[in-house]
């Protein structure tokens, strides 16, 4: 068996980075920027008014002094190419630009109106409620790739005047289950019959990282099943097998895939759960094969298919750092293999705290949906009593 960092070494060996596209910037939400974007302005372009009031110079913002107001500029009016002169204002409204020489805003809540003219009030904001050019970005700025396009990347590169981006092509995933005790969701549950829960917790961590997920039919325990789903899923970026990973009498994913032309990279890995995992290329194309069970699939899920996606987005894969926390109850002693044990944390004045919980099966949904972390184990890692510090990374450390 090898470790969890040698086998997520061996998945990166098998991928390639998918193609370059440039899409609108409308439908880029979620996607991947894989070439940096260049600003060829400024912004804002000119000293912009942060607030409603009036725009004076200096030497003209003394309290009490009364300005003639010269006229008004809202936003989107050019007022730059206007000069004042002395003794006097212009109305300006929220975003709209300076005059040239305007050095700050007098904001309307410290003047009074009288026939045309202002009075300033007899104590000024120390804030001149000016945007200068330039103050948010400079001509030559770079969003750098690649990098998730989430809603400020998103609304930065609208503001940079990109009206299409280039994005990194979204990786086909097709998932695989496998087994004859299998059935979909919303069927009739025969004696012996298992629904296949697992894919749709797999398609949704794909999904949340700019991939797309095929759900293939279920491939039944028999060789020519198998070989037919299979062959479906040969025009993928990848392909995830679920469950048909070990070595059971039924377990028939790896024979058929050698027959198809399946190239090895490991199969079982010093993990727990999980040690069923395996990987290589099927006729060429990427291969991840998961175990079963259902807890088992989901944490192999995060640990390994997301930073595999990741790669092949063009995005760094070194995987979530671990956090720290103190124990609320006390852990065994751990095996030979690295452990990924449900957990609650919570967040505290003071530090983190965490509890794993009692029941560990590789089976119980009901436990990985109440957990929001894993506490990580090394192999042999001794008894850990209450207060003691311990590893863990948060659920929501799980994203590109």
């Amino acid at each position: 068996m090898i470790s969890v960092a040698q086998a997520r070494q061996h998945i990166y060996s098998l991928l390639s980075v998918t193609e370059i596209e440039r899409i609108p910037l409308a439908g880029a939400a979620g996607r991947v920027l894989a070439t940096s974007l260049e600003a060829t302005h400024s912004h804002p372009q000119t000293n912009i008014s942060a607030m409603d009031g009036f725009a004076v110079r200096d030497v003209d913002a003394v309290p009490g002094t009364t300005l003639v107001v010269a006229g008004e500029v809202a936003a989107g009016n050019c007022s730059s190419d206007s000069t004042l002169s002395k003794g006097t204002t212009i109305r300006v409204f929220t975003g709209a630009s300076l005059p040239s020489g305007t050095d700050r805003v007098i904001i309307q809540e410290q003047v009074t109106m009288r026939n045309g003219s202002v009075v300033l009030g007899r104590t000024l904001e120390r804030n001149r409620f000016v945007r200068p050019a330039g103050c948010d970005f400079k001509a030559g700025f770079s969003l750098d790739a690649p990098r998730l396009l989430d809603p400020a990347a998103l609304s930065l590169a609208a503001a940079m005047n990109k009206a299409t981006v280039p994005v990194r092509r979204r990786p086909d995933v097709a998932i695989v289950p496998s087994g004859d005790e299998l059935v979909y969701p919303g069927n009739e549950l025969a004696q012996g019959a298992v629904v296949a829960s697992n894919i749709y917790g797999l398609k949704a961590i794909i999904e949340q990282c700019s991939a797309r997920a095929r759900l293939l039919p279920i491939a039944r325990d028999n060789p020519k099943s198998i070989r037919n789903v299979l062959e479906m899923a040969l025009s993928a970026d990848l392909i995830v097998t679920v469950g048909g990973a070990s070595v059971g009498d039924y377990d028939l994913i790896h024979d058929v895939a050698g027959e198809i032309g399946y190239e090895k990279s490991f199969q079982k890995i010093s993990m727990r759960p999980g040690k069923p995992l395996m990987a290589g290329r099927l006729s060429g194309v990427p291969h991840i094969g998961l175990p079963g069970n259902p807890v088992s699939a989901l944490v192999c899920g995060y640990v390994f298919l997301l930073p595999a996606i990741a790669t092949m987005l063009g995005m760094e894969s070194k995987g979530p750092a671990y956090s720290r926390a103190r124990l609320t109850s006390p852990v065994s002693s751990n095996g030979p293999r690295q452990h990924y044990m449900r957990a609650q944390v919570t967040e505290c004045s003071h530090a983190p705290e965490i509890r794993a919980f009692d029941r560990q099966d590789s089976s119980l949904l009901s436990v990985m949906t109440a957990a929001n972390a894993f506490i990580v184990r090394r192999p042999f890692d001794p008894a850990r009593k209450c207060g003691e510090l311990v590893n863990y990374i948060g659920f929501d450390q799980f994203v590109l």
